[in-house]
């Protein structure tokens, strides 16, 4: 490497050359979906099995129609099926690519933040505290730099590293910056780097299995059982009349694959992949499935201040030096070189000085660039000031300390500057910079500065001190002792305008949001109450009131406290805890390292997309690709939607293959002729089962679905009567089949339109029942078909299916069926319609 490459990098052109000779970094994954494997899949089922048996057995004893369209159903279902968990894969594999981790890297001298499976060996990286290590690399500079290599290891204790040894300097792809700084050139990419035998690192959303599908497998089982029964019943009754053997044995095996909902676990991943699809539009990235069930329980929103409740657009409005508070907007600021300097290098924000535009040549964090800003208006001024001094030490900020301090050598001498937060400086400083004179850092100095403090913090502006010393600097632990106060800055970073609405929607859904951030109390104060979160200063608690608490008390406190200020990362985990601790369902933001604790204990752990550190992200569910509140409220919004449309097909599904069980079973207990052929409850199975049910858990939401209080997350998913409306439906379903057929036989029609009859009232029936499972609280009649064109669509095709069956003769032939008359169709929709309408009539008028 050249001394050009050590100081600003590889050139783009370089890279690109690398990056196709020695190919991406990334590990080599092994489970990559195989869509063989998902179709052949499909047939690995008992039942399946049995009917491709009983269908190999028609073949052989003459019955070739038959068995051909058995066949020809099973790979239909099994096509379905396939398609199913195809797209669920597919969608999960995008997510997986959407969350392979980012790192910070000098092209051209330019810094840039790419993908990490675009860096290459010779690349120049910066890490900071938080970041996980893209790639095993040499540090080149560092401040403070230690390392997590428990993953390499196994030993949780921090390892310190340095640029100046060989052996201390190298760090290693997947170990987690603990603190600290630094400058690293890559040495290693990929499956050659330490980590290479370790599969999956990156693209590691998790593959938690669902609670929900894992209940809903439960159920499943017991399903099996029950129906395997009923159909066992059913077949030994036809034998005991004299029915033929093989044909009640196949009547049996039909029975059981429609009536046992094997698709149920499949759609619910279906609803659940297309949720997750459906909040990656709303900017939330969902990392674990069973995120996407408890969003809908959530009840109290634990959000940081800045960026996500704010515009993350901070501004200088006011500063405070020679004991008064100048107002930017409203006055001129007379210069103070000195504050200038202690804000100006005391910054880890990075320079692009190209162009002109200073906004557009700082990135970095927000407070930080605001102060430059407040200082420089070109970017040639800027240039010529940070020339004239170079940094020969630092102690970067830590979000316990709440400080930051740098050493800068201004020709022949030293200066310590440092900025932080106003309380943690005075208790520093030993005298105060006065009108260019140093003076004794007297009580009423301090008691001046801090009412100043509280002045501007009520108009919500963030304070910032500044602070300095020239003489007795030692490079380490007593370096930020006795120091010279200068001055406070004032910033303000104004809310988010949809913040506003999001605040109100939670409050309309039962859901308290609750702010946290590290600002004063009272610049907390007037952002809550701005945003409707809190009315007055008694709902807002300080970390320095949170250290006095013990946990109970906290728990008890927290239905009287909104809002959370001045609080560190460690704070959080408290209030994490306080919360669940009142049996509540909370969902904690968070971007730090630090705040990592409390993502993780939170139900829902919700990092920032954009200032979030790879170490929280990792330990999120859910990750906010705009760092924005109302992001989270959406996303709780697509929950609710989600588990509702979950229950619309659950109940859907269960309910008809109740109304099919109980059509073959009633009509054995009384003694009547079978109402169904095998090869039409296949039929039955394929045009009701499959298209429309998925077409449910694509439903748009009620609009009404945030005006409800969040469910318990121990809530049945038959909670709230669902299980006595599976049982009261499916249960009509069967009579009314079983009249249909009796009413046929009554009118004397031949056996074949008798069944014919059976077969269109359960199809038809369960096709207007769809429509009704929508809304469990509002009628037909109150609906619009039409918000759903996918259930209208899928309808329809059922629809055209049987028609099919009924009037072309080849078909009449296979499914044995006769074409029905304008009389024969008015006793179908009678008994396929009167449930509906006694039901929507009773919603309507309740």
């Amino acid at each position: 490497m050249n001394e050009r490459e050590l100081h600003e990098g590889l050139t783009q052109a370089e890279a690109v050359r690398r990056l196709k000779k020695y190919g991406p970094n990334k590990l080599e994954r092994n489970n990559k979906v195989s869509p063989i494997k998902i179709f052949l899949s499909q047939f690995n089922d008992f039942i399946t099995w049995i009917l491709i048996i009983a269908t190999a057995i028609s073949g052989v004893m003459g019955e070739k129609a038959d068995a051909i369209t058995i066949l020809i159903i099973v790979i239909m279902n099994a096509i379905l099926g396939f398609v199913q968990e195809y797209k669920t894969e597919k969608s999960l594999e995008a997510l997986k690519e959407l969350a392979a981790p980012t790192a910070k890297v000098l092209r051209n001298g330019v810094l840039k933040v790419i993908s990490a499976e675009e860096l290459v060996v010779g690349d120049l990286i910066i890490l900071e505290s938080g970041d996980r290590i893209p790639a095993d690399c040499m540090l080149v500079e560092d401040s403070n730099f230690m390392v997590d290599e428990s993953l390499l290891t196994g030993e949780s204790v921090g390892v310190e590293k340095n640029s100046r040894g060989a052996k201390d300097s190298s760090i290693y792809m997947g170990t987690i910056v603990l603190k600290g700084k630094g400058k690293a050139r890559i040495v290693e990419t990929g499956m050659k780097t330490e980590m290479g035998k370790i599969a999956g690192m990156l693209q590691n959303i998790e593959s938690d299995r669902s609670p929900l599908k894992e209940k809903l497998a439960a159920l499943g089982k017991v399903l099996v059982i029950l129906c395997i029964v009923i159909c066992a019943v059913v077949t030994l009754t036809g034998i005991a009349r004299g029915q033929d053997k093989y044909q009640m044995f196949l009547l049996g095996v039909s029975l059981a694959v429609a009536a046992i909902p094997e698709g149920l676990t499949a759609i619910v991943t279906v609803a659940l992949a297309l949720g997750v699809s459906r909040m990656l539009k709303r900017n939330a990235l969902v990392r674990k499935l069973p995120a996407v069930e408890t969003l809908g329980c959530t009840s109290i929103i634990c959000s940081d201040k800045t960026g996500t409740l704010t515009e993350n657009k901070m501004t200088v409005k006011a500063m405070y030096f020679n004991s008064r508070i100048y107002y930017v907007d409203k006055e001129s600021v007379p210069e103070n070189l000195i504050l200038k300097k202690a804000f100006t290098y005391c910054n880890d924000c990075n320079f692009d000085y190209k162009g002109d535009n200073i906004s557009k040549s700082l990135f970095g964090d927000p407070t930080e660039t605001a102060l430059i800003k407040a200082f420089f208006r070109e970017n040639k001024e800027l240039k010529g000031f940070m020339d004239k001094a170079k940094r020969v030490y630092d102690i970067p900020f830590d979000s316990d300390r709440k400080m930051m301090s740098v050493v800068m050598r201004e020709g022949s001498k030293e200066t310590c500057y440092v900025k932080g937060a106003p309380e943690r400086i005075i208790n520093r400083c030993k005298y105060i910079l006065d009108k260019g004179e140093i003076k004794l850092f007297t009580s009423d100095y301090k008691n001046k500065i801090l009412k100043a403090v509280e002045t501007m913090s009520f108009d919500a502006l963030r304070c910032i001190a500044g602070a300095y010393k020239e003489t007795g600097i030692v490079k380490g632990k007593g370096l930020e002792d006795n120091l010279i106060f200068v001055g406070v800055s004032g910033i303000i970073d104004p809310p988010r305008k949809e913040a506003k609405d999001a605040v109100l929607r939670c409050k309309i859904a039962g859901i308290r949001p609750i702010m946290i951030t590290g600002d004063h109390k009272n610049t907390a104060f007037a952002i809550g109450k701005e945003l409707s979160i809190c009315k007055n200063q008694s709902e807002v608690i300080t970390g320095e009131d949170l250290d006095k608490l013990s946990d109970k008390q906290l728990s008890a406190k927290t239905d009287s406290v909104s809002v959370f200020a001045r609080v560190s990362p460690h704070h959080k985990l408290r209030i994490v805890k306080a919360f669940k601790a009142k049996s509540n369902i909370v969902a904690m933001t968070g971007d730090g390292v630090n705040d990592a604790p409390a993502v993780k204990e939170a139900d829902i752990g919700i990092s920032m997309g954009i200032s979030g550190t790879d170490v929280t992200k990792e330990a999120s569910s859910m990750i906010l690709l705009d760092d924005n509140f109302a992001t989270i409220v959406s996303a709780v919004e697509e929950g609710r939607i989600i588990y509702d449309n979950i229950r619309k097909f659950i109940r859907y599904l269960l309910s008809c293959n109740l109304g099919e069980v109980l059509t073959m079973f009633l009509a054995s207990l009384f003694y009547l002729d079978t109402p169904l052929l095998p090869i039409q409850i296949l039929l039955v199975n394929l045009a009701t089962d499959g298209l429309p049910a998925i077409a449910l858990g694509v439903d748009p939401p009620e609009s009404d679905i945030m005006s409800g209080k969040p469910r318990p997350k121990n809530e049945s998913i038959f909670a709230r009567g669902l299980s006595e409306k599976i049982m009261v439906r499916g249960s009509l379903i069967g009579v009314c089949t079983v009249m249909a057929f009796i009413i046929g036989r009554y009118c004397n029609y031949d056996i074949t339109t008798c069944r014919t009859l059976a077969l269109c009232t359960l199809i038809m029936s369960q096709l207007i029942h769809v429509f009704e499972c929508r809304s469990e609280r509002h009628s037909l009649f109150e609906m619009k078909f039409f918000t759903n064109p996918y259930l209208v669509g899928a309808v329809a095709t059922s629809i055209t299916m049987i028609m099919c069956v009924l009037y072309l003769p080849f078909l009449q032939s296979v499914f044995h069926t006769s074409a029905l008359g304008i009389g024969q169709w008015g006793i179908v929709l009678f008994f396929s319609g009167i449930i509906a309408l006694i039901n929507s009539l009773y919603l309507y008028f309740k």
